[in-house]
């Protein structure tokens, strides 16, 4: 039997059309509101994935533009070797590394006395007023031993500083000071060896120029550090200062009131007094900056006097007297804990003095030290300081821990006279790698040889303790030698500038750049113990992937 709705249907087909089509649209409604009732966020958040894809786009399409379209700047190849010479000539021992033509390759900067300049730039003494011979002043390319400037800088040269800041307004970031013998004063714009400034002689007629020129804190307030020389006029030693940024004389001149000599640093106590140091014989004498300032100008100074530096140093001689005999020849700031300490090598001993207290931290006794201390690091972050002990074939190298003056390493190499001084490079392992130069296969002969030997450069690195490597030999006469990091996490390279031994006597005045893994590569292996590790390629090999580091 039929269901009523089914009856209902089939009796009345269309009322049942009606009714569905009726369903159907409320049905529509229904979906229709659902739809209006969506909340906003949701179409916002619609809106955000459609910018964040469109930014992407943008984006990669940058990327892809910049990676393939633009060229990248091509990037110059520096040499492994260049040299450089000059004909009829004397070399000053002096190099300072700068980069000059923003090529991010550390130059060179140099001194030499000559009538003319090269063939690329003939220049003579006499287009600035020099009689001939003079001093001319020379920046090289660090990339291929090119001339990048080159002028007549003075008739003759007592002092020199590089880098030394200069004004905004003077369009130099920095300048070279150079002293003349005679005293004048002039400052040269270190990338483009123009003349900022100069001037004539303000020194006694009859005064020696000592050595170094001292950079001062900026004593006129223009924002820049001044600059201080002393003379010495029979035993009296005098100070003149002059401003960093216009050479002018600040003040007169002002007697130190002592007889030292030169060697003379400027030291910073824990309290931030400024005192001017030099050797005095067996003593050490000070004056402090602020005294010296106010004798010469007569005015009130800011700067600061050391309640305990003034009880120490003698008020009348300004003498510091040493529990030591033997006279100071070398006068060094180095790192302390809070400052800066004292390192004096005099001719018995060498000792640190702590940097507020003048107390000596340690002393070792040397027998003979004729060349200035440098500072590296034998241990990881643990400075160590290098000395060299004895000449001739007496001559023997020790690195003394900083901090204890205990020995971390000695070997004996004999040396020649005219040997340069050492030098160390720090490391990306944080120790230095060290530079010496001398004579290993004289290690226990009784005299030295007949003939004329050449000089022998050496690498040490604290990680093989029982290496050296010869690197090269040089047979003539060395100027000056300085090892540097030419480019940061590229290379590092030697700078040999050599030249005739007696500045009446022009010659051949040569400069050569050697890549530092370039000599590790070509070396000779130097064992120190029998039992040497590895072989003497395999040494090499490690050596050379040394990796250098700045010293900031």
């Amino acid at each position: 039997m039929m269901d009523s709705k089914d009856l209902e249907a089939e009796i009345h087909p269309l009322k049942n059309e009606d009714r569905r089509l009726q369903e159907n649209q409320e049905n529509i409604a229904k979906k229709e509101d659902n739809l209006k009732s969506t909340p906003v966020q949701s179409r916002l958040s619609r809106c955000r994935t459609a910018a964040f894809f469109l930014s992407l786009f943008i984006c990669l399409l940058v990327v892809f533009v910049i990676s393939f379209i633009v060229p990248c700047p091509e990037r110059t190849a520096s040499q492994g070797t260049w040299r450089i010479d000059y004909n009829t000539a004397v070399a000053y021992d002096f190099l300072a590394m700068e980069d000059i033509n923003r090529d991010r390759v550390q130059d060179v900067l140099f001194l030499y006395k000559s009538t003319n300049s090269s063939n690329d730039f003939n220049q003579s003494c006499t287009d600035e007023g020099f009689s001939s011979p003079c001093t001319f002043m020379a920046a090289v390319s660090g990339v291929n031993g090119s001339i990048l400037w080159e002028r007549p800088a003075a008739q003759d040269v007592a002092l020199l500083e590089c880098a030394v800041p200069q004004p905004r307004d003077s369009g130099a970031s920095s300048a070279c000071i150079l002293v003349g013998k005679r005293g004048s004063l002039t400052a040269i714009n270190s990338f483009t060896g123009q003349t900022l400034w100069n001037h004539p002689s303000s020194l006694g007629r009859n005064a020696s120029i000592l050595s170094p020129l001292l950079q001062v804190a900026d004593l006129d307030a223009d924002g820049v550090p001044d600059l201080l020389i002393l003379t010495q006029d029979g035993k009296a030693v005098h100070g003149y200062i002059y401003s960093g940024s216009t050479g002018h004389q600040i003040g007169h001149q002002g007697s130190l009131s002592v007889d030292g000599t030169s060697g003379s640093l400027l030291h910073v106590t824990r309290v931030g007094a400024h005192y001017i140091l030099f050797p005095c014989a067996s003593s050490l004498c000070g004056q402090s900056m602020k005294g010296l300032y106010e004798k010469v100008t007569g005015r009130d100074s800011t700067l600061r006097r050391d309640p305990g530096w003034e009880d120490t140093l003698n008020a009348t001689a300004h003498r510091l007297l040493l529990h030591s005999s033997g006279s100071i020849r070398y006068l060094m700031n180095v790192p302390g804990k809070g400052g800066e300490d004292l390192l004096l090598v005099t001719s018995e001993a060498c000792m640190l003095l702590d940097g507020q207290e003048l107390a000596p931290k340690w002393t070792f006794s040397a027998a003979q030290v004729l060349r200035k201390p440098i500072l590296g690091h034998y241990k990881p972050d643990t400075l160590a300081v290098v000395i060299e002990n004895g000449t001739g074939i007496d001559r023997q190298i020790l690195l003394l821990d900083l901090g204890t003056g205990a020995v971390l390493w000695s070997q004996a190499l004999p040396g020649l006279a005219g040997d340069p001084q050492s030098a160390s490079l720090p490391t990306a392992d944080h120790r230095s790698a060290f530079f010496f130069w001398g004579l290993h296969e004289l290690i226990g002969a009784t005299q030295m040889e007949p003939r004329d030997p050449q000089h022998s450069l050496y690498l040490f690195h604290p990680t093989l303790p029982g290496i050296l490597l010869k690197l090269t030999n040089i047979s003539a006469n060395i100027v000056a030698f300085q090892v540097a990091l030419f480019e940061p996490g590229r290379h590092a390279a030697c700078i040999f500038l050599t030249g005739p031994a007696s500045p009446d006597e022009p010659g051949l005045v040569s400069m050569a750049k050697h890549n530092v893994q370039d000599l590790i590569l070509s070396s000779t292996v130097v064992r120190l113990a029998e039992d040497g590790p590895d072989n003497a390629q395999a040494i090499q090999n490690r050596l050379s992937r040394l990796r250098y580091r700045s010293e900031t």
